[in-house]
């Protein structure tokens, strides 16, 4: 029997995952039955299963997810001009794009108010999902100390700029892109402002 590479892992996995995101937009995580996901995903059970244990596996991976993209866009900008004069509410709007992109590609919002919902009434992902946004907070924080004139304020900037991202989330997923469009303007005139 031939071995499975990683690469295949991978990309059965990003499949599963893909899957079980069109559901949950679809029906929501407490009307989707993991049969659904197997419909959907076209796999047998035992293979979703060699990936995920549970659905609420298959949630905090989606969480995952989406945090994930939001920190590797501050990271990717920090990256591509380090120490520079950048702003932080330059950062945040390089955020907020890929949060309205991920949006109309998965459904980024939709799922992330979801994600959110079910962490108050799930206590294993609850606890899951506030280390997630510990290491956010700690990733965000990390990043902010390169740019000028504001590593003192780091830890500050970290906690505001985790107020604002749900913020847009709820607005973008309940109101459409249109609702939001100036938001970014907004954040960067509001930063400048002394």
């Amino acid at each position: 029997m031939p071995k499975v590479t990683p690469a295949y892992r991978d990309a059965r996995r990003a499949e599963i995952l893909a899957a079980a995101r069109r559901c949950f937009l679809r029906q929501g995580f407490h009307a989707t039955s993991m049969t659904d996901l197997f419909a959907e995903t076209g796999l047998s059970a035992g293979a979703v299963y060699g990936y995920f244990s549970s659905k609420d596996e298959l949630i905090t991976a989606i969480a995952e997810q989406n945090i994930a993209s939001v920190v590797g866009r501050f990271a990717e900008v920090a990256r591509e001009q380090p120490g520079s004069a950048e702003s932080v509410g330059d950062l945040l709007v390089a955020a907020l794009e890929v949060i309205r992109i991920e949006q109309e590609a998965d459904g980024l919002a939709a799922l992330a108010i979801q994600v959110w919902a079910e962490a108050l009434r799930n206590e294993p992902l609850r606890k899951t999902f506030a280390g997630l946004l510990d290491t956010l907070h700690d990733d965000l924080r990390a990043v902010i100390a390169t740019r000028a004139g504001t590593a003192g304020q780091s830890d500050q900037l970290a906690a505001l700029l985790l107020t604002i991202i749900p913020g847009y989330i709820v607005q973008l997923a309940l109101r459409g892109g249109p609702a939001v469009a100036d938001v970014p303007a907004a954040v960067v005139a509001l930063v400048a402002v002394r």
